[in-house]
């Protein structure tokens, strides 16, 4: 029995060690760690159990029957988070380069059927050259199995990709099907084609971080959503945002305790709007001082500026928050933050997390631009979203909502549950003067001037609205933390479902 024990023992080594020293040091020259050091930050401490630890691959090639390393390139398994189940994958660069084959894939695909099937997030660490060339067409099937079981998870189980290195080609597009993408500056790169092929075909030249590096994919292209700066950061970041979410779409809210009043009194917010309509603030600041304790987690910070996604907490419970930005576009809606929007709206919906809206939208950006790009189907994604969504929807207008952007803004129309406006909010179709110009053509600047007054007295204020049920109540900006706290606790037990259907289709 000992003789066994030993030599199971030796086997695990084996497996552990991966591609061996030489190639582990190649790794940590380079910044990063080890497919198993990675696990080891991201879950706590002795909670991994390893699946499939001794899976070889079935190649037999171009000499690779003499080339087997136990675990062919990827470590699989599950543990905890902060006590939490998650699954997990690490691909391992120093085997093949991470490259994926069939057995490789086949053991992702495990762990995620085994998420799906017990109700528990998968974070997948993605370092890998891309599909095994040896294995031709066997390693193409297995990246079509793992992307089948990305679209049957979607809006069941929380997916979370972490770069952490190399990840082309076909292997861009399973990340790109999961919820949440966090990339490391500088190690990582996300592309479909590389820059030899596109020098080759567009005769473009471009390097690998401007092609596809983290600062491009959430800046330009809205690809991922974090930027970090090292593998360290990374996980950590991975481990504070998986704690906002719920393990399934049949699982509660997850709760945290906390020593911030409900009904805490924030007297700053009643000095936020500036004295001019003009003037920007910063969103933020109420974001921070209406959450628990100003823990909010905000997604895509760095693309779509002018208006913020993230998720904080409202009485120890996770909230999805949504808020136009007057720092950045006066707050205008605009492609871009209308896609934004529009995907974190849905996976809040998927997850059953209630959202909470901010509005200070003076309309949708005009230009010409914008109309050929298609703003219209654009625009309407984020429409769609907030209409198609059954869960609690809380909305706070605090300066602009005008025109279209105020129906898009989880209107009351939109089944907003209950909306709010502090007492500088303007719900009007357009500006005064926009608005003046428009009924009193031909009138001089005095009389211009004169009637803009007269509008900005009877329209630039919440109370018309009020006065037709589609504002619920007009409210003290100090009390906002307090009316949102309560609202969630009357919504808590919300029952609301949408026609039967397949799915819907969604203007995408």
């Amino acid at each position: 029995m000992s003789s066994t024990i030993t030599e199971l023992e030796r086997k695990r080594a084996a497996a552990r060690v991966g591609g061996g020293e030489k190639r582990i040091a190649a790794q940590h020259a380079k910044g990063k760690l080890t497919a198993r050091e990675r696990l080891d930050v991201l879950l706590d401490e002795g909670s991994f159990e390893e699946y499939d630890m001794f899976v070889e691959h079935n190649c037999t090639d171009f000499g690779m029957q003499g080339q087997i390393v136990p675990g062919d390139g990827v470590v699989t398994g599950s543990g905890t988070i902060n006590g939490r189940l998650v699954f997990v994958f690490s691909q391992d660069f120093t085997v093949f380069g991470g490259s994926l084959s069939e057995r490789h894939a086949t053991k992702i695909c495990k762990i995620m059927d085994m998420a799906m099937k017990v109700g528990a997030p998968v974070i997948g660490i993605n370092d890998s050259g891309g599909a095994r060339i040896q294995e031709g067409v066997a390693s193409l099937a297995g990246y079509a199995e793992v992307f089948q079981r990305n679209v049957l998870a979607s809006g069941v189980v929380p997916q979370l990709s972490l770069i952490m290195g190399p990840c082309a080609g076909g292997a861009v597009y399973s990340p790109a099907m999961t919820d949440f993408i966090f990339m490391v500056k500088d190690s990582s790169y996300m592309f479909v084609t590389g820059p030899d092929v596109v020098k080759t075909v567009t005769n473009e030249v471009v390097t690998q971080e401007a092609l596809g590096g983290a600062i491009t994919h959430t800046t330009k292209s809205s690809v991922a959503d974090l930027a970090l700066e090292d593998d360290i950061e990374t996980l950590l970041a991975a481990r504070d945002f998986i704690d906002f979410l719920p393990a399934s779409n049949q699982s509660p809210l997850p709760e945290r305790p906390t020593s911030d009043p409900w009904d805490r009194i924030e007297d700053s917010l009643d000095t936020l709007i500036p004295a001019s309509a003009n003037q920007p603030y910063d969103m933020h600041e109420l974001i921070r001082k209406t959450v628990d304790e100003g823990d909010f987690f905000e997604v895509q910070p760095a693309h779509a500026g002018n208006i913020i996604t993230g998720f904080g907490r409202i009485e120890g419970r996770t909230v999805g928050i949504v808020a136009n930005q007057p720092m950045v576009l006066a707050g205008c809606l605009d492609i871009n933050s209308s896609k934004k929007a529009a995907r974190f709206v849905r996976f809040c919906d998927a997850f059953e997390i209630p959202i909470v809206t901010f509005v200070d939208v003076p309309g949708f950006l005009p230009g010409v631009g914008q109309e050929h790009s298609g703003i219209i189907k654009h625009g309407a994604k984020l429409l769609f979203a907030y209409a198609e969504a059954t869960v609690p929807k809380i909305t706070v207008i605090t300066r602009k909502a005008y025109g279209g952007a105020y129906d898009v803004m989880s209107s009351k129309h939109l089944r907003g549950d209950l909306n709010y406006a502090w007492p500088t909010a303007e719900i009007a179709v357009m500006g005064a003067k926009g608005a003046v110009e428009i009924i009193f053509r031909g009138l001089n600047a005095e009389g211009i001037a004169e009637k803009t007054a007269e509008y900005e007295a009877r329209f630039a204020n919440p109370f018309v609205a009020a006065s037709k049920g589609f504002i619920d109540e007009v409210i003290q900006p100090h009390s906002t933390r307090r009316r949102i706290a309560l609202g969630l606790r009357k919504l808590k037990n919300k029952a609301l479902e949408n026609p039967w259907k397949k799915h819907d289709n969604i203007p995408l």
